[in-house]
């Protein structure tokens, strides 16, 4: 993922005329912050938090805990943030944390522990003006009002500004948790719309029925009741119907912990073969390279939509450019998280509390903008994948004065 992710930057920064320090000094971060949490009982983890760049304003980004959590990774993450903010027009900058740890094999006190010792050891390097976490892959609102109290304790901090993603109760935002998903459908709306095709009805597969893929479901059903849900999976199993799935029955499904391969109300197919169903719209919002070289010939989607970070490798990406396949990259396609996270940490600075209709309103604005600059990006420049057209949208902006 990080090597892709560079090589996207590369051609964006070629296409730029950036010099060689430019270049190389997109690919290094900032700081890094590399150590261990040891619990009182001797488990020990290997942590970490990446600041790739500030130039816009304030470090952002998610802190992820699972057991495969490497530097890299949160490096390559990281530097996508930096893109995204600036893709979308935030003044922040990038970031990102993560600790190497199954949080499902902690009890609720190591898991609050664990936390609080992540947060003792960056605090002098984190805050409202400096880096602004942010919830991520097994991490929720409950962690972060730990989080928050944490830091709180430690710096005498009572903005609630040094993290977003908090609970409602504690200075969250409403919307925050449907946004990345609600994001994803205005990016997708809005790109039909500019294509002369936003009335019409399509068909769409969601790769990755979580959070972000059952909110954009779910907001699909409020905002284009035409289109349908024909297609959704899990890590495990698809299930498939040509007529359409009933997105509130799945939703209640899973928030059962119920697993698509037990499913009764649907086909269960592959997620290789949902992948390569004929559907308009494939929404990836599952792991990153789901879509690669293996499977690239068989996706049959005329619009691809990038709900998770990098789920398209770069030799899929050349491919299905190729085949003039539609990609909405992800450094705005699932940028309405981070957009949403911003709105909150604006509220808690100056005190004030919004209306879901307000974030979702401002959700919208900057999501259509982005949205626009990409299309007029890529109509003005001929043969530009859209991909690259994105970074290089993040990068102008990254380094307009």
């Amino acid at each position: 993922m990080l090597d892709d992710t560079h090589r996207f930057l590369d051609l964006a920064a070629e296409r730029l005329g950036l010099d060689a320090d430019v270049r190389k000094s997109l690919k290094q971060a900032d700081a890094e912050h590399v150590f261990q949490i040891e619990l009182e009982n001797g488990k020990a983890f290997q942590a970490y938090r990446v600041q790739h760049n500030n130039a816009r304003g304030p470090y952002k980004g998610g802190i992820r805990y699972h057991q495969n959590v490497t530097l890299d990774e949160v490096r390559t993450l990281a530097t996508l943030m930096s893109l995204k903010t600036a893709a979308v027009g935030l003044p922040l900058g990038g970031g990102k944390g993560g600790v190497a740890v199954n949080p499902r094999e902690l009890t609720a006190e190591e898991l609050e522990e664990l936390t609080r010792k992540y947060v003792r050891a960056l605090h002098q390097h984190i805050g409202p003006d400096k880096d602004v976490p942010a919830p991520d892959v097994n991490t929720d609102a409950r962690i972060i009002d730990w989080m928050v109290h944490e830091y709180e304790e430690l710096t005498g901090d009572t903005s609630h500004a040094s993290f977003t993603g908090k609970s409602i109760e504690k200075g969250g935002s409403l919307g925050r948790d449907a946004a990345t998903g609600r994001g994803g459908v205005l990016a997708l709306t809005e790109w039909l719309t500019l294509e002369g095709n936003g009335d019409r009805p399509l068909t769409y597969a969601v790769q990755g029925f979580g959070n972000v893929g059952s909110f954009f479901a779910a907001t699909t059903q409020e905002m284009q009741p035409d289109w349908i849900l024909v297609a959704a999976s899990d890590s495990e199993a698809a299930v498939y119907d040509p007529k359409g799935l009933d997105v509130d029955a799945l939703q209640a499904y899973k928030a059962d912990r119920g697993r698509f391969k037990n499913y009764d109300k649907a086909q269960t197919i592959t997620n290789e073969d949902l992948l390569a169903l004929d559907v308009d719209v494939l929404v990836l919002a599952g792991l990153e390279d789901a879509v690669n070289e293996q499977n690239m010939k068989s996706i049959k989607a005329k619009y691809l939509v990038e709900m998770a970070n990098s789920p398209i490798t770069y030799k899929a990406h050349e491919y299905l450019e190729g085949k003039r396949h539609v990609i909405l990259p992800d450094i705005i396609a699932n940028a309405g998280g981070v957009i949403v996270s911003y709105l909150e940490w604006v509220q808690n600075r100056a005190g004030e509390k919004w209306s879901k209709e307000k974030v979702n309103q401002r959700l919208a604005k900057y999501m259509k903008s982005a949205t626009n600059d990409l299309y007029d990006y890529v109509t003005e420049n001929h043969g530009v994948a859209m991909k690259e057209a994105g970074f290089v949208l993040a990068l102008k902006k990254l380094y307009e004065k």
